[in-house]
């Protein structure tokens, strides 16, 4: 922020040539202690969370980085959107049936999705969740998989476990997946189907073929909801046009769909992922 801060006892000093710079930097400061008399405490990622937001949106951006959490995650602690950009999403997902989001890899988009569904699924909003995404694989052929078939299938949909393993213990897992309230499949079993009171959620969006986008979308039954993820960088189809740029390119403007586009400024993966993507990014370009 151009300032420096030093601290004699109880009290903090910021120092700086830019008389707006040091008063910006005060007000940061002046929220983040709001935050911690009720007993929060900051880590450093939320110093890093605390100062995009500021950025973002001043004050405001702040506050509501750290108010309303999404649920209480495995282990206790509460899943809440990491930067201003996430939580607008969130919002979004919250009111409307069909939200997008785009973006690239590491910005939460798939995470957060997963999150909202189970926490829809534990306040008895939906009755079931179904998590998919294309088997398609990422510029590489491997070629013949041994085992059955949900053994083939299962390496493509690794991903949509790990981030219900993150908000849920494995024994709660289990027994919805045995019951079949959450149900993880790849994308072709969807055809023929209709999902009633349903949180669906595409993964991946980018590898579905118009084809299998509109089939998706039109799955939706009464009471349902879906949120549809994906790269439009990392499109691994090599025959057929992107579904989700299809969808992107004819469905804005419509009542009750939402599109939210993350940046690489978004990214809350390692420090290092933000900038890779941007070098990428740059040498496309």
């Amino acid at each position: 922020m151009g300032v420096r801060i030093g601290q004699r006892g109880t009290k903090i000093h910021i120092h700086g040539e830019n008389p707006e710079r040091v008063q910006r930097a005060v007000c940061l400061l002046e929220k983040l202690c709001a935050l911690v008399r009720p007993g929060r405490g900051l880590s450093l990622e939320d110093m890093e969370k605390a100062l995009s937001g500021f950025e973002d949106n001043g004050s405001e951006g702040v506050e509501g980085l750290f108010q309303n959490p999404i649920m209480k995650r495995l282990g206790g602690g509460a899943v809440l959107p990491r930067t201003l950009a996430q939580k607008r999403y969130v919002e979004m997902i919250g009111q409307k049936d069909i939200v997008f989001g785009l973006g690239p890899a590491g910005t939460g988009k798939t995470y957060l999705a997963v999150a909202m569904a189970v926490a829809a699924l534990m306040e008895r909003k939906v009755k079931r969740i179904v998590l998919t995404r294309p088997a398609v694989e990422a510029g590489e052929k491997l070629g013949f998989l041994p085992g059955d078939l949900a053994q083939k299938v299962d390496p493509y949909l690794r991903p949509l476990y790990d981030a219900l393993a993150d908000l849920l213990d494995k024994s709660r897992i289990a027994q919805w997946l045995e019951e079949e309230v959450i149900e993880i499949a790849p994308l072709a079993f969807m055809r023929g189907r209709t999902l009633h009171e349903a949180y669906a959620i595409l993964d991946e969006a980018q590898n579905a073929s118009i084809e299998q986008m509109k089939m998706f979308l039109t799955r939706l039954g009464p009471r349902s909801k879906a949120v549809i993820t994906g790269d439009l960088t990392q499109v691994d189809l090599t025959e057929k046009p992107s579904g989700l740029l299809h969808a992107r390119h004819i469905l804005q403007g419509i009542e009750g769909i939402g599109f939210w586009e993350f940046s690489p400024k978004d990214v809350v993966r390692h420090r290092l992922v933000k900038e890779i993507i941007k070098a990428y990014e740059a040498k496309e370009s």
